[in-house]
């Protein structure tokens, strides 16, 4: 018996990272996963590796900044398997780091439409199926970076968005409690993903944060950690052992953002 059998996990930015690493620990559970992303060729690979390991998967295709895309992706997922019970709104970017007079507008909006109205968009279409399943789990990436620490030199954008989910997160957490929906929020800290090689990152030495650990960090593992532990921790958020936590940020970072 797994911790999420017969149960149906949509899972924005499945392709790769956390969302991947999520996506495979919830099928060793038991789960039906869908691997909504813009990568077709990671995403299938993922559902493969899924699928050859004995679980069920599908890749679909989905741009979190089209209310279309997500709406089909959503709806196909629902229609595909008969229900939704878990969502997580995991899709998104560093985007462009630099100082707030560099900037520029188009690449604020990028940052915030696929982090933060991404999350919207996603929560917004699933809603009414985990309403239909009788209630159900989301569960939100956000980050340590502007929630918990603020030291990412030209990180305005990206630490902004993330603001911003955990308070999204705590609305929803309120407003779908009566439907049996339980939200929460991972923030996750440094995590081996390839996340990174996509930033742009302009001028940022310029702005002057800098922030140094002579000694080292006293943090677990030094404050790295991989996409399983991250996954671990939507586990508990997504299985009934979260049953009564919703409203909930939980940061996965060994404790290396109380030292900022």
């Amino acid at each position: 018996m797994g911790m999420l059998d017969d149960r149906v996990a949509f899972i924005t930015g499945g392709a790769s990272g956390i969302g991947a690493g999520t996506a495979r620990r919830f099928a060793q559970e038991g789960a039906a996963v869908v691997l909504a992303d813009i990568q077709p060729d990671d995403g299938e690979q993922v559902r493969d590796e899924i699928r050859d390991a004995g679980g069920t998967a599908d890749y679909v295709h989905c741009d979190v900044t089209e209310a279309e895309s997500v709406r089909q992706a959503i709806d196909g997922a629902a229609n595909r398997f008969g229900h939704l019970d878990i969502v997580c709104a995991n899709a998104g970017i560093n985007g462009v780091w630099a100082p707030v007079t560099q900037l520029q507008p188009d690449e604020w909006r990028r940052t915030i439409d696929i982090n933060l109205t991404g999350t919207y968009l996603t929560v917004h279409f699933a809603v009414p199926h985990l309403r239909r399943a009788g209630g159900g789990s989301i569960i939100i990436t956000s980050s340590v970076n502007g929630t918990r620490s603020f030291g990412t030199a030209g990180a305005a954008a990206y630490s902004s968005s993330k603001a911003g989910q955990v308070a999204f997160m705590k609305m929803m957490a309120l407003e779908l409690g009566r439907d049996g929906i339980r939200c929460n929020a991972i923030c996750p800290g440094t995590i081996e993903t390839d996340i990174g090689e996509r930033t742009e990152q302009h001028d940022t030495e310029r702005i002057g944060i800098e922030v140094e650990l002579p000694q080292g960090s006293p943090a677990i593992h030094g404050g790295f950690g991989k996409p399983a532990d991250v996954a671990d921790a939507c586990l508990f958020l997504a299985s009934d052992l979260g049953r009564h936590v919703s409203g909930v940020a939980v940061f996965v970072d060994g404790g290396a953002s109380l030292l900022r």
